[in-house]
This record gives C-alpha cells, structure tokens and sequence, in this order.
C-alpha cells in the first residue's frame, strides 16, 4: 500500500511538468519522512555516498568530449566523409545519418548530444535534396539511440556501477549488437528509399572520398583513444573519459580550430549544467533505490517469482514489456535506476547473466528515447527540423519495430550479447 501510495504521489508530481530530478527528490523526502525510522538528514547523506563512486565521475568527462565536439566541427567532418563513401545509394543520406551516429555515440556516448550534433547537419542537407521530411527526422531520431549501445554509454556506466558489473566487459557486449542494429537500420533504409525513389546523389570521386577522410582522421582517432585506453589496460574508464575531453578539446581548439580560447570555460560550465542534472537525477533516484530494497520490495518480488515458478524467459518477457511501459512515461537514467534495485535480486535468483541483462536494459532505454509522449529524440529532433512532433513519431515508427526486433533477438539469443567478452574477455 506504501509503495502504491508513493507511485501516485510520483505520476502526480510528474503530470504537472515538474522536472523529473525534482519528481524523484521529493519522493525520495516523503519515503524517509513518512514512511521510515530513519531521520530525513538520511536524505543528503544518500544522495552524497550515491555520488562518491570513482567510475561515475565518467560521465561529466563524456558530457565535455560530447560538449566540444558538437561545437568544434568533430561532427561535420565525420558526415563528409561518410557521404563521400555512401551518397550514390538509395537512401546514401540517410545511410550516412546512421554510419555518422554510430561513430559520434563511440565519441560521446550520449544518446541525445549524438541525435543534435549529427541532425543539425544532416536534417537540412536531406531536406535540400528532396528527402521527405518526417522519413529525415525518423532516421536522425533512430540513429542517435545507437550511441547508448556502442561503447562507451553512459547508460551502461550506470549499469556496471548499480549492478556491480565489468564495465569494460559491458562496452564489450555492446559492440556487435550496436553494429547490427546500425546494419538493420540501413537495410529498411535501403529498401524504404529505393521503393520511394529517394536518394541517389552522384558518386563522389576518388580525390574528393581521401580529402574529407583525411581531414575526419582526428575524429576517427577519438573511438581508438577512449576505447583503445581501456582494453589495452592502460587506463581505467574514468581516466579514458578524461584522457577523451582532453582530446576533444584539444581537437577543437588546435586541429579543427573552430573553438576559441575564449568558449573553453562556457562550454566547459554548459557541459557542466547538463551532467550536474545527471549526477542530481542518479542521487535521488538511488536514494528511492536504497529506501524500496529497506522497504524489502525486491525480496518480496524473488518470492513472487518463486511463487509462480516463473522462469527467466518469462520473467524477462515481463521485464521488457515494464520496461517498454515506462519508456513512454519516464526519462532514460530515471528507467534505470528505480527499476533495477528492485529486478536485481530476482535477476540472480533465475542465474539470468547480468551482462547480458545489461545490453538487454541498454536496448529498452533505446526504445524509451524514441517512444511519445517522453521520448527526448523526439523533441530533440522536431526542434532541430522545426517541424511538428507527430512528423517525427511519424517517420520514427518503422525502427521503433525494428529495435524491438533486435530487442527480442537480444533477450532470447544471449550468444549474441557475451560472444565478444567471452572471446576476448575469457567466459565467467
């Protein structure tokens, strides 16, 4: 009943547009003042240790790299040269909005900085050479959800700190389904645009295809630095994301030379804006986590689980369709961390690998950024486009089913998601 009562309490809070940060810390405060022993200066203490983790100081370093590279030019350079290998195709704009954004999320690993950097480029440019307008923004809004599953993801930062998991190993089992889903979003691609005869530019010439790759080098170079750094074991994926805003500041000020001396610091504190949301969203959300497991919610769903003699695939069918349920109503990192305190232990109880798990919780956070009415590509992208949002949903729609495709490929193949960490990793 307590936990029913603080349910309304939240989707009310959350219906009358109050930042979801703010939704949570104010549930987070009823939690300990009505319904706990524990005194309400337990609140900040929480919040304070819930952020004292060395590994989460990853995420204000990728917010940076995401920061400079948007503003330094890093995203154009790698949309000309992926256009001068792919243009001629049916669809080569929109295949090169895809290859850009699998490359920019290995940059940045943020769903959302991936989605605006690339689309307010590649929006207009389709646009220009008579690509429908909602088939343009559905194919931005989709491709930026690929940044979350190709490593490094904050989203999976998260993930290996809640769940107590292999962070490396968890960029590991992102790779191969990061690259197949960019491959089914440009088979539909291909198919949808040669039907509506859309695309097909001139084939760029050989001189034209080495000069813009050229000068996309120090970009290309950024996956190998952040990425390289971490399974070479020289440096930890804290110390990788650092050693990657470093690059993309040095990137941008000396390569590119589109950002002065003088935008460090502006663009360093914006940067600082959008991860200090984060870090408030991760606090009180774990300070919900911490009070639900105290409440003995998570033990009280094992039971369940044994009750009904559930077994993994059902209960991860039941997860998903949760999961699913909640993308159209929460914030991506808001999912996470309130759902995963509870399922954890009943994940462990049905010996579900949690890595796997783990890609399988990274491709619903997918789907939740491109699923009305809180999807935030969505409204990233209309924005960009400066179109309606129903255009977007719209154009989006055909990869919403092609995620969950790939979604139930993940859940049910777990071959799929471990094969990479167990060859290279060694199997556990």
């Amino acid at each position: 009943m307590t936990v029913l009562f603080l349910f309304l309490v939240f989707l009310g809070l959350l219906c009358l547009g109050l930042p979801i940060a703010f939704v949570l810390g104010v549930t987070a405060f009823l939690m300990i003042a009505f319904f706990s022993p524990a005194p309400l200066q337990m609140v900040p203490e929480v919040m304070y240790n819930a952020l004292d983790t060395f590994p989460l100081m990853a995420i204000p370093f990728f917010v940076i790299a995401a920061q400079f590279m948007v503003q330094g030019g890093t995203s154009r350079y790698l949309i000309n040269a992926a256009n001068c290998w792919v243009r001629h195709w049916w669809g080569g704009l929109a295949m090169v909005t895809v290859v850009s954004c699998m490359i920019f999320g290995a940059l940045c690993g943020s769903s959302v900085a991936t989605a605006l950097a690339i689309g307010v480029i590649v929006v207009p440019a389709m646009l220009e050479h008579g690509y429908p307008r909602p088939f343009a923004l559905g194919v931005v809004s989709a491709s930026g959800t690929i940044a979350i599953m190709i490593p490094p993801s904050i989203a999976m930062i998260i993930y290996g700190i809640m769940a107590d998991e292999s962070i490396p190993r968890l960029f590991m089992a992102g790779i191969l389904p990061g690259i197949m889903q960019g491959a089914f979003y440009m088979i539909w691609i291909r198919f949808d645009a040669k039907r509506k005869n859309i695309g097909g530019a001139p084939k760029a010439g050989w001189g034209e295809t080495i000069r813009t790759t050229y000068k996309a080098i120090p970009a290309f170079c950024m996956p190998v630095i952040i990425l390289g750094g971490i399974y070479s074991g020289f440096v930890t994926v804290t110390e990788a994301a650092a050693l990657g805003a470093v690059a993309a500041i040095f990137i941008s000020l000396f390569i590119y030379r589109e950002v002065g001396v003088s935008r460090v610091i502006p663009l360093t504190a914006e940067a600082m804006k959008s991860a200090g949301m984060i870090m408030f969203i991760i606090s009180t959300a774990i300070t919900i986590g911490n009070w639900l497991t105290e409440a003995g919610l998570p033990a009280r769903l094992v039971q369940v689980a044994k009750d009904l003699n559930l077994s993994a695939f059902a209960f991860l069918l039941a997860v998903n369709m949760a999961l699913l349920l909640l993308g159209c109503l929460l914030e991506v990192v808001s999912i996470l961390l309130i759902t995963l305190p509870i399922i954890l232990p009943v994940l462990k109880a049905l010996d579900i690998n949690l890595i796997h798990f783990g890609i399988v919780m990274t491709l619903n956070m997918e789907v939740a950024l491109i699923t009305p009415p809180v999807g935030l590509n969505l409204y990233v992208i209309s924005g960009v486009g400066k179109a309606p949002l129903a255009e977007t949903i719209k154009g989006v729609t055909p990869y919403i089913f092609i995620t969950i495709f790939q979604l139930l490929l993940i859940t049910y193949w777990p071959p799929y998601t471990l094969f990479l960490p167990n060859l290279i990793m060694g199997a556990r």
